[in-house]
């Protein structure tokens, strides 16, 4: 079976990514839309490299001649002959032709991603991203659409409210998805995570909700509200900015949980 365990590790790590990626959308918790025919590729090339690997390592055991008697001077000198296995052993450690035993915990990612994918990042990284957001510079942003309510993204909403001189968000009511962070002192944020090609590079957006008690912790919900401004135009007090809510309705997780940065 040890023999078989490249051809094993590969269609593992294929499948876990086609399950992802060609058979659900679980990959918009990872990577932008945009990668989806990569990592299809990439799944599929692993799962062949796994059956041409297994049919080489079959073809050569058909290969070999289980009646082969050996050497006759191994027979006679059975000191002199070796277990083809004690060739690969060293102290520390030992493998054999299929490579290191301990590739097998190579498995355990694999079996995670296929079995128990991880979710998106939530509540713990926007914490950690909290203070880091890139300077815009003020300046006019390009008019709103009409009418109310006004679907935004967080990072759209939270940029014109820090950041836009002719604070086109006056006097709109706007209506912002994102999932429940909250201070230790109870003041609680619509938050939505930003990334540019994949969860590494996430950064946050939020808004503080006014108005209504706080949902629990990593809650989607739905916030339509008003911009309540707060601080000069990219000041520290600007940021993060207000919304006095209007309603507060919970929803399910969307399927692409990050905003494009």
């Amino acid at each position: 079976m040890r023999r078989y365990g490249p051809a094993v590790l590969l269609a593992l790590v294929g499948a876990a990514i086609l399950r992802v990626s060609l058979f659900s959308d679980l990959y918009l918790r990872y990577v932008q839309v945009g990668l989806r025919p990569y990592l299809v590729v990439s799944g599929v090339v692993l799962a062949l490299l796994a059956v041409v690997a297994a049919m080489l390592v079959r073809t050569a055991g058909e290969q070999e001649d289980p009646e082969d008697p050996g050497d006759p001077e191994d027979a006679e000198n059975p000191e002199s002959s070796e277990d083809p296995e004690d060739l690969y052993s060293h102290p520390g450690h030992t493998h054999g032709p299929a490579g290191p035993r301990v590739a097998w915990f190579l498995t355990l990612p694999a079996l995670a991603l296929l079995l128990f994918p991880p979710p998106a990042l939530g509540s713990y990284s926007a914490e950690r991203e909290a203070d880091r957001r890139a300077a815009r510079g003020i300046g006019t942003f390009p008019a709103l659409p009409a009418g109310n309510p006004l679907d935004l993204t967080l990072g759209d909403f939270g940029s014109r409210a820090v950041y836009d001189s002719g604070r086109s968000l006056t006097g709109r009511t706007v209506r912002l998805t994102g999932f429940v962070t909250r201070d230790a002192d109870g003041t609680w944020y619509i938050t939505r995570l930003l990334v540019s090609c994949c969860a590494a590079d996430a950064t946050t957006a939020k808004a503080e909700v006014r108005g209504t008690g706080a949902p629990p912790v990593d809650t989607w919900v739905t916030v339509t509200g008003t911009w309540h401004p707060e601080g000069e135009l990219g000041s520290d007090a600007a940021w993060p900015p207000v919304l006095d809510a209007i309603s507060v309705r919970r929803v399910r997780q969307p399927d692409n949980p990050y905003e494009k940065r």
